[in-house]
């Protein structure tokens, strides 16, 4: 692995105005840098670079990082790739990897982002590193084992995959057996590796504390996150078992409705094409790979999700729903239609294509081939047409209670249409179905058109809305005003809120990595809590301080949030002691109650 002081050293030397700009031409804009955003389509600059603080956001789309996410997210580049190519662009060299505890690290491993006590983890002592090692480790031992046998050799062959195919997506057979894996760990049965496969979801522990691997005699098919590493895997059958897929469980790495499968070999193609096919299975995606068409993803066992949605929509304008026409097919878009509606801006377009009855993407390139299945993407019918068609089967359009009932029925979903020309095109389109004129529809409908904001506007300072938030913000800004922090406020906080477990979780990191206060740098302290559970919170609070122009009073109001703080927990102790009788107080509690009534 590339050693964490590294990656330190590397992003003080990087500026990150130049690296991006070497990339996507920036402007200068008061005390930052501005761009039109390169993760979505839009023709006013909300893509702001800080060179103070050497991070990016964009107030569009919510993209959020460093010099190195950047070049992750818009080169397609691993973790490992990003690195060296910001090391060779101001001259430094990248030291070898060294090989942990299971084995050597390939040239995908990232564990450099990762706190050694990961706040998430049920284990204490087993940290994130120690998951994506053992993951990868099995993706390897699977991968040697498809080399070896015959059955699952004929069965890839038989769906008409080339073995280059299956090495560039690394894929792998589990052999039959209860404890295979125990070849590669040879410390299998021990309490700590037990943890580390049950966590990383390779085996199973029943009730009566027994090991056995999860996955047997299964085709294996490794999941990458958007930085390159195997966080989990699907597995499916050979002959026609139950389940026919199999996929990793919910773990600290892998969530299954955040992730794609080959999202992250597909991002650079999306970005060239402008466009990505969303498609069922895995099959289907490596299908399409082979006959050239490299822009599919596939949803990992659930249905299209926002967050899928909104991933895609960083990367491209265009998305095409690939479905089978069965009614679980149209189910399923109907799904992805209701999860991208909220999300849709003017200028993307969302689209459908059912196949004919008995085919699937996998099957109809094979039989077809590129071209063909290329021209049928043409065909996608848009998601303003799915939706009224789809709405339209429910009812009788002849009748004004079938009209009415259509009118019902879509009032929730266009409710949700953010995108201006969009939502008034739909609304239009709804009256002609209806009968209703735009007006009454609007009013029905409640909604109202507000004056579009452009994002980049820069608004005054204004105090965040609890002091939580200001402390965080604050901290972000410049840790080294966690010397000023009273932490016997967070000790004494109970409140089960966001933003006090992110409070916590940021003063904690600090406690534990003390050398990142006093740096000079100024750099973001976020590039080393990428996977918190808190970072997307973390993210949008930092982002507040693109905005400032005025630092001036910054102190006095850190100062201000804390006494806010000792107040109300002031009050909260005063109100508990006060709803006791007098007898029951004891003489300690006495002396608090009266010390608190005189500040």
């Amino acid at each position: 692995m590339i050693p964490q002081p590294f990656i330190y050293d590397l992003l003080n030397r990087v500026d990150i105005v130049d690296a991006i700009d070497r990339h996507v031409p920036l402007k200068k804009a008061g005390a930052n840098f501005v761009a039109c955003c390169p993760f979505h389509s839009e023709k006013t600059p909300s893509f702001t670079v800080s060179q103070a603080k050497q991070f990016y956001h964009c107030f569009g789309c919510g993209a959020h990082g460093n010099a190195i996410s950047f070049l992750i997210e818009y080169g397609g580049l691993s973790f490992v790739e990003a690195v060296h190519d910001l090391a060779a662009y101001v001259g430094m060299q990248v030291p070898e990897q060294q090989a942990d505890a299971f084995s050597k690290q390939t040239a995908s491993d990232d564990f450099s982002q990762y706190p050694v006590n990961y706040l998430g983890n049920n284990y204490p002592e087993i940290s994130p590193q120690d998951l994506l090692s053992a993951l990868q480790v099995a993706t390897r031992f699977y991968r040697e084992q498809l080399k070896i046998s015959e059955k699952a050799i004929a069965y890839l062959k038989k769906r008409g995959l080339f073995g280059k195919t299956a090495a560039q997506f690394a894929i792998g057979y589990a052999p039959t057996g209860w404890q295979n894996l125990e070849a590669i760990f040879t410390d299998y049965k021990s309490e700590k590796t037990r943890k580390i496969l049950l966590q990383a979801g390779l085996v199973i522990i029943n009730d009566e504390a027994k090991q056995y691997d999860r996955f047997r005699d299964r085709i294996m098919f490794p999941i990458l996150n958007q930085k390159g590493q195997i966080i989990g895997f699907g597995g499916r059958v050979l002959e026609q078992e139950e389940p026919k897929y199999l996929n990793s469980p919910e773990t600290i790495l892998f969530e299954k409705g955040r992730e794609l499968y080959n999202f992250f070999s597909a991002r650079r193609a999306i970005r060239e094409a402008n466009c990505v096919i969303v498609v069922e299975g895995y099959m289907d995606v490596i299908a399409l790979s082979q006959h050239g068409i490299d822009y599919a993803v596939a949803a990992l066992g659930t249905a299209t999700t926002s967050f899928h949605i909104q991933k895609l929509l960083r990367q491209t304008d265009n998305i095409i729903f690939c479905f089978d026409g069965d009614k679980a097919g149209r189910k399923a878009a109907w799904r992805a239609l209701e999860n991208s509606l909220a999300l849709l801006s003017d200028g993307k377009y969302l689209s459908f294509l059912f196949l004919p009855e008995g085919a699937d993407p996998d099957s109809y390139v094979n039989q077809y081939g590129k071209e063909s299945f290329e021209e049928l993407l043409k065909q996608a019918i848009p998601l303003s047409e799915f939706l009224f068609r789809e709405l339209g089967l429910k009812t009788n359009l002849q009748t004004s209670e079938g009209r009415a009932k259509l009118v019902s029925d879509a009032k929730p979903l266009l409710q949700q249409v953010a995108a201006p020309a969009l939502s008034l095109m739909l609304v239009r389109r709804l009256g002609e179905l209806s009968g209703i004129s735009q007006g009454e529809l609007e009013e029905l409908l409640q909604i109202k058109r507000a004056p579009r904001v452009s994002a980049t506007k820069i608004a005054p300072r204004k105090q965040p809305s609890t002091p939580y938030r200001w402390l965080i913000l604050m901290l972000l800004y410049s840790p080294n005003y966690i010397a000023k922090l009273d932490r016997d406020l967070l000790v004494q906080c109970n409140e089960n809120t966001e933003e006090v477990a992110a409070l916590k979780t940021l003063v904690n990191f600090l406690d534990v990595h003390s050398y990142l206060i006093d740096s000079k740098s100024g750099s973001s302290i976020l590039t080393y809590l990428q996977n918190s559970p808190y970072s997307a919170l973390l993210e949008s609070i930092e982002s507040e301080t693109l905005e400032w122009s005025n630092t001036a009073e910054l102190e006095a109001e850190f100062l201000g949030a804390l006494e806010i703080l000792q107040q109300a927990q002031r009050k909260k102790r005063m109100t508990e002691l006060q709803s006791k009788s007098l007898d029951k107080l004891t003489d300690e509690e006495k002396r608090e109650l009266q010390g608190l009534a005189m500040r």
